[in-house]
């Protein structure tokens, strides 16, 4: 049974309710301290830090760090038909989404020959991370990648964590998708030593990486090229590593574990309920499943249906563990009105709109990575199929923060472009502004060009 906190009749304010409300602790300072020396490891001794780290992070030594391009063709090759076709789709149904994120180039006339021009021009080059502990995620390949395609990307490199059980190479899963997408850049390095990697880039250890290199056209000592942008989920640790190279890349964010919020009414069925909160549960032993709804009945109905079901699922004792903790439970409100209030101070990654009207509720919802609304609508179809980014933000951060998208990969440029009529009106006042700053050179800069 989800553990209830009672908010009915209370009025509090958003800061109030983000402290009472179930929340994952994550102490991303104390990660920092103890990814620090992997990052400066990375740095100072590429490719042979890497090896190490594997071997003791992931139980592998990997002999190649870049993954062989006969490797990832032959994954695709052995790709079940039903993945293969299931990765298609996602791929496609996301080229459409991410498209109609892309931002148009314009041109405002700010005063009469003089242009402000408005430019979105693309990084050259990201590096985009795959998880691969509790599970594999073939879909983050898509997420990532087809993201970073869109906006225009000249080259992209996916790194995720060696497998023991598949000769120290990334999951073969992960491997086909990265072919499906025409990736062939793909290392085979995980936690934070792979956001490291993009950070400060590799330099070769021996002739397997030097052969690797020469295989994929490429030469010299650099194993890995230093990226523009990390990109992707993972662990407390990468989110670490993210925070501490943030300023020598950019980042998409500090992604924590997965998080669902199900606001929900009377006329929610307790069973999409429930198995929606144990879809996130499945994920990690940290997931956070909260449910909000105005209708303790409800709530009693979807703790029968989760201790009914929870038990003859395949990983029973990771539901358990996250449903049981602190970060997951039931929060019950005195009506919708509270529950919009309540669902925008937990700012979920997910967020679920089982109600009556949920379209109308869901258009009031101010704070959540994602928003799904209906019962036909459930968290796994963003997770793969619905056109959506599946790279949310978690831990309260949709305050600030959105979901990966275009945005992520494209800067803005604006590029001014004055005739000399128009430069020679802005003279006096600008001239004013520069001496009410004491920057007469400023104002020279300009009037010397009349003199």
């Amino acid at each position: 049974m989800l553990k209830r906190t009672d908010l009915r009749g209370q009025t509090l304010t958003a800061a109030e309710l983000a402290a009472t409300l179930p929340r994952a602790a994550l102490d991303v300072e104390g990660a920092l301290e103890q990814i620090r020396p992997v990052l400066k490891d990375v740095r100072e001794r590429g490719a042979a830090a890497l090896r190490d780290l594997a071997e003791r992070f992931d139980g592998v030594r990997p002999e190649h760090l870049r993954v062989p391009a006969d490797a990832i063709a032959a994954a695709l090759a052995d790709l079940d038909p039903a993945v293969r076709e299931a990765l298609e789709i996602s791929i496609a149904h996301n080229r459409a989404g991410h498209a109609a994120q892309l931002p148009r180039d314009t041109t405002t006339e700010i005063t009469h020959g003089g242009f402000v021009h408005q430019r979105w021009v693309p990084v050259r080059r990201v590096g985009l991370y795959v998880p691969g502990g509790l599970a594999v995620y073939p879909s983050s390949v898509v997420m990532n990648a087809v993201a970073a395609q869109v906006a225009g990307v000249e080259q992209l490199a996916v790194a995720s964590p060696p497998q023991k059980d598949h000769d120290g190479l990334p999951h073969p899963v992960i491997l086909a998708a990265c072919a499906l997408l025409g990736v062939e850049e793909v290392y085979a390095v995980g936690g934070a030593q792979a956001v490291g990697m993009f950070a400060y880039g590799a330099t070769v250890a021996d002739d397997v990486d030097r052969a690797d290199l020469a295989a994929a056209g490429a030469a010299g000592e650099l194993l890995c090229e230093p990226v523009d942008v990390v990109t992707g989920p993972g662990n407390i640790y990468v989110a670490a590593a993210k925070r501490a190279v943030m300023g020598t890349v950019g980042i998409d964010a500090e992604a924590g574990t997965t998080e669902i919020a199900v606001l929900a009414d009377a006329t929610a069925d307790p069973a999409h309920v429930a198995v929606d909160l144990m879809s996130q549960a499945e994920h990690d032993p940290a997931a956070a499943s909260v449910l909000i709804t105005d209708s303790p009945q409800l709530a009693d109905a979807v703790d029968a249906e989760i201790a009914r079901r929870v038990p003859l699922a395949r990983h029973a004792d990771r539901m358990r563990t996250a449903l049981s903790g602190p970060q997951s439970g039931t929060v019950l409100v005195s009506d919708l009105e509270q529950g919009v209030a309540v669902a925008d101070a937990y700012g979920a990654e997910h967020l679920e709109i089982q109600t009556a009207d949920a379209g109308g509720v869901a258009q009031r919802i101010r704070n959540a990575g994602a928003i799904f609304v209906g019962p036909y609508s459930p968290v796994p179809l963003g997770d793969y199929l619905a056109g959506s980014n599946h790279v949310l933000p978690t831990g309260g951060t949709a305050r600030f923060a959105s979901g990966l998208n275009v945005m992520a990969f494209i800067k803005s440029v604006q590029v001014i472009e004055y005739g000399e009529t128009a430069l020679k009106e802005l003279a006096a006042p600008l001239s004013a502004l520069a001496e009410s700053e004491d920057l007469p050179g400023h104002a020279e800069a300009v009037t010397a060009r009349f003199e």
